[in-house]
């Protein structure tokens, strides 16, 4: 491994559309790895900012956390440019067609566990938010890369195709608040939080519905 292990954030701004309908979006994407390699997780809306980022270092992959528009947009362009093959749970092929029809990605299963760094991202399934959503887990810093199954104050939306309440709050509560409270949990969109921070409201979220 050359250099320390870090996660660099770049943050862009386009659509999401779903459902016949578009919201700007503000997207967090996150570079993980040293001075020689790096994943990339999420290809929103604009490439040239997270080739930048990337600095020119090998690329071992391009995860997408789930199918959605705002988190796929890019993702061909970056396989080619930085020539890494781009991850998707197949769950959301529905949703990666949307974008891309006609373009391959590598299936994403729970589990996957994807070199980087002379460390390892695992990938962990958590079908709610889309039934393809994955989040991955970076151990050996302490760190969750949520997509947009947890946030800060919650979990993710449920209110259009192809998600549902019920699932996403089986998969955080079996899945994601079952590890350190200490993991640090950096989101698919605007702030971070912690598992300890969040996990204490679970009750409050299913009781409102959220």
């Amino acid at each position: 491994m050359s250099g320390a292990l870090r996660i660099d954030r770049v943050v862009t701004s386009g659509l999401f559309e779903l459902d016949g309908g578009a919201w700007e979006v503000d997207n967090n994407v996150w570079v993980v790895g040293d001075d020689d390699e790096a994943v990339v997780i999420d290809a929103a809306h604009d490439a040239e900012p997270i080739v930048k980022a990337v600095g020119g270092r090998d690329v071992a992959a391009v995860v997408c956390t789930h199918g959605h528009t705002d988190h796929v947009t890019v993702a061909p362009r970056l396989g080619r440019e930085l020539d890494a093959p781009v991850l998707l749970h197949s769950g959301d092929d529905v949703l990666w067609r949307m974008s891309h029809e006609g373009r391959s990605y590598r299936h994403l299963d729970d589990g996957h566990r994807i070199g980087v760094a002379g460390t390892e991202l695992v990938a962990i399934h958590t079908p709610g938010h889309s039934p393809g959503s994955v989040c991955l887990h970076l151990p050996e810093a302490g760190a969750l890369f949520s997509g947009d199954t947890l946030f800060s104050g919650g979990p993710g939306a449920t209110g259009r195709s192809y998600s549902d309440f019920p699932t996403i709050i089986g998969s955080i509560r079996e899945r994601l608040f079952r590890l350190p409270e200490e993991t640090r949990v950096h989101t698919g969109h605007g702030d971070g939080t912690t598992i300890g921070s969040e996990a204490p409201h679970l009750a409050e979220w299913i009781a409102r519905g959220h």
